[in-house]
């Protein structure tokens, strides 16, 4: 079964991935990727879990680090820059990219039980429909996310769903 946000698995392979992949992207393109930056994004992938701004300074806090909002808020525009991370707007919090480097649009899976929420691969046939209606409308898109709220299947199987 592939490792995904909504079965349970090693996540600690899921962060190591992730900061290797950060570690040579940020080295490629030349952009800097501090010490803060790192645990920043190390304290996103730490879960599937979207965080906000200010439970990673709660968290960072909590380690000993003693960052202003102003601090934490750059670290993750630099991340979002970098596509290391992914904004879930109807949240208000970030999680990793599972595809950094690649041009991708963010499809999210976001469960209403669990809270994980899962980077969902490009799908071709709903990159298609979005880009025809698109089209018909005659707008020209600079980013797009979508954000599917529902119940995993994890969640329904395992009888945690309460929603």
């Amino acid at each position: 079964m592939p490792t995904t946000a909504f079965h349970p698995h090693d996540h600690s392979h899921c962060v190591q991935d992730a900061l290797a992949s950060a570690d040579r992207l940020c080295q490629a393109s030349g952009a800097r990727l501090t010490p803060l930056r790192r645990r920043v994004l190390e304290l996103v992938w730490n879960s599937h879990k979207p965080l906000g701004a200010y439970e990673l300074l709660d968290r960072l806090t909590a380690e000993g680090h003693k960052p202003a909002p102003p601090t934490v808020y750059r670290a993750l525009e630099f991340l979002l820059e970098q596509k290391l991370v992914h904004r879930i707007a109807s949240r208000n919090a970030f999680v990793g990219c599972s595809h950094p480097g690649a041009v991708h649009s963010g499809y999210f899976l976001l469960c209403e039980c669990c809270g994980n929420a899962e980077e969902m691969a490009d799908n071709r046939a709903l990159v298609s429909a979005v880009e025809k209606a698109v089209a018909t409308a005659g707008f020209i898109v600079h980013s797009q996310t979508l954000e599917l709220t529902g119940i995993c299947r994890h969640c329904s199987k395992t009888g945690h769903a309460h929603v």
